[in-house]
């Protein structure tokens, strides 16, 4: 059974005669009035994430992307139906994936994961209220849907989407795409991905003590906020120098005062399980030495890098691995890696690492506490364009 929380009812297949435009004012209004209400103090504090949300949303962010919308030598329409799946392990990613998908007027269905945490429930709920004051054609483009395991439901919306956006992982694009698209439809895929963080030793010394902290601070808040199981959230720490020991130690002290300073807990259970995955990362030959000090931190030492696991072992669990330069790191790299964060490097040492990379891996390299930060270059798709199409006119 379909439950709607946001956008009236209806039959979701058939066309409207509702019209859109790429940057309709309509739209940027109501994304607009979103971006304050996730903006209010007491929602920030309440959920970080969404103080960042909001910011995505404020109208001079929305103009620029409209802006990139725009083509030197074609019309830019929207794309039409579009069709969104999100991931339930970050209750975020939907609203970013379907605004800019509105703003570039695109009719949109979103299916909320039933699974979902109270962060999206505090969307929701603000999407409502705003929508009580919108222009009717918001409600009658745009819904947001919740529904249990329903192929006949999936299908149908397959079929009226002329793009299906697919989050969450190898095995929920795998089961989507068993849901046949129109002959003129395409997917645009968000499989599972991995992510990497790279500290150097020579700047993590140069840093002053604040420098320091700020660095652990934007570690941490990439790697806990959502249990360590975001797509951009890293899962081996990469030490790069000579002789790391003192960098690591200190490195370790200060991400346990930090996290408990901020409040990040990890239950008995997970503690457990970070347990379990060690020892059998150590029987695999994997590691050669780990740590325990609290159930929030697991630091584990790496043999080689490519021993780096891909899978999630568990919130707050941190290989380590040494390495002598960003370079050493390339042949370990693949298409199934997203984010690299890293703290302490030049602009030439980072550069010199992508041109290396070539594109074979690697789409996003932004320093510390910019891992979980949304844009609208994402995976390596300049998304506001992907939710677009182009009509030439020659005269």
């Amino acid at each position: 059974m379909i439950q709607y929380r946001f956008g009236v009812e209806g039959d979701l297949t058939a066309p409207s005669d509702d019209r859109l435009t790429v940057g309709d004012p309509r739209v940027i209004d109501f994304l607009g009035k979103l971006a304050r209400k996730l903006l209010a103090p007491a929602v920030a504090r309440r959920h970080p994430e969404l103080g960042s949300l909001g910011f995505f949303l404020r109208p001079a962010e929305l103009h620029r992307a409209v802006e990139h919308m725009q083509h030197d030598n074609a019309l830019v329409f929207p794309r039409g139906n579009v069709f969104h799946i999100p991931p339930a392990n970050v209750d975020t990613i939907f609203v970013y994936s379907w605004a800019l998908s509105a703003l570039a007027g695109n009719h949109n269905v979103v299916r909320i994961s039933e699974r979902s945490a109270t962060a999206a429930e505090t969307i929701l709920t603000a999407l409502n209220e705003v929508l009580a004051d919108a222009d009717p054609v918001i409600a009658r483009t745009q819904r947001m849907i919740t529904y249990g395991r329903d192929d006949k439901v999936t299908a149908a919306l397959s079929q009226w989407a002329d793009l299906r956006v697919i989050w969450g992982g190898d095995s929920a694009v795998e089961a989507i795409r068993k849901h046949p698209l129109r002959p003129s439809a395409r997917d645009l895929t968000f499989p599972d991905r991995t992510s990497w963080a790279a500290l150097s030793a020579d700047g993590w010394r140069a840093a002053d003590p604040a420098q320091r902290r700020a660095a652990v601070l934007g570690f941490t808040n990439d790697s806990y906020w959502f249990d360590q199981a975001a797509c951009s959230s890293p899962r081996t720490v990469f030490l790069v120098g000579d002789d790391t020991n003192d960098v690591r130690e200190e490195f370790v002290t200060l991400l346990l005062e930090t996290v408990g300073q901020r409040g990040w807990e990890i239950d008995a259970a997970m503690a457990v399980e970070k347990r379990v995955n060690a020892y059998g990362m150590a029987a695999t030959g994997a590691i050669s030495a780990m740590e325990f000090p609290a159930n929030s931190v697991t630091a584990m030492s790496l043999i080689t890098v490519p021993d780096a696991p891909r899978r999630w072992i568990g919130a707050g669990a941190f290989p380590f691995a040494q390495v002598s330069s960003l370079l050493e790191l390339v042949p370990a790299m693949n298409r199934q890696d997203q984010t690299f964060s890293h703290f302490g490097f030049s602009h030439e040492q980072l550069r010199e690492f992508a041109l290396a990379l070539g594109g074979r891996g690697v789409d996003r390299i932004v320093p510390f506490g910019s891992a979980l930060t949304f844009g609208s270059l994402w995976d390596g798709y300049d998304l506001p364009r992907e939710f677009t199409r182009l009509t030439t006119l020659v005269e």
